[in-house]
């Protein structure tokens, strides 16, 4: 079995286990990090490591498992890709703008194939949000709109569509008016 292949068994497992769906369309979790991990395929730098940590991005911060499993089990590269993906804010951090900015100020340090991962990530939520949840889509667009100033140094591509998804969200939000 390759480095994928355990990466999506275990993600599977791993938001299985506490029985998270994805929210608004009740699907199986799995699926969100899979769209992840099918965007960043146009990255011309793309590598297993990348994939892999696709699929993981959300077990830490979702689940109890720990980036030192993901270490043992994926190597420094892939805990260090998810490490860079996790939200770091705390409930007692502040406000909900607050957290964002201390999440956005831990993602602006990480490397390229890292902001690449989260440009996936944002492209994939932000199209689940707008289709869903048009209300909460007015605070959380805005928040990727910043977001996406420290994310330039990942791939252009998807920094592009990500950035037009967000502007054209913003947009059809505010004609909703």
């Amino acid at each position: 079995m390759n480095l994928v292949e355990k990466a999506y068994i275990f993600a599977t497992a791993a938001h299985a286990a506490i029985g998270q769906k994805r929210k608004y369309t009740g699907e199986d979790y799995i699926n969100h990090p899979v769209e992840v991990c099918n965007l960043i395929e146009k990255s011309t730098f793309v590598n297993d490591e990348m994939r892999a940590a696709a699929l993981l991005h959300d077990v830490a911060e979702d689940t109890q498992l720990s980036i030192e499993l993901i270490e043992k089990e994926f190597g420094k590269c892939v805990a260090t890709l998810v490490e860079g993906l996790t939200d770091v804010s705390k409930a007692g951090d502040g406000n909900r703008a607050k957290r964002k900015e201390i999440d956005r100020q831990h993602t602006s340090k990480q490397s390229a194939a890292c902001k690449t991962i989260k440009l996936a990530d944002l492209i994939s939520n932000s199209k689940s949000i707008l289709q869903h949840d048009r209300d909460f889509a007015r605070v959380y667009l805005k928040e990727k709109k910043a977001l996406l100033e420290v994310l330039r140094e990942g791939d252009t591509s998807l920094w592009l569509q990500a950035s037009e998804i967000v502007e054209d969200g913003l947009k059809q939000l505010e004609e909703d008016k």
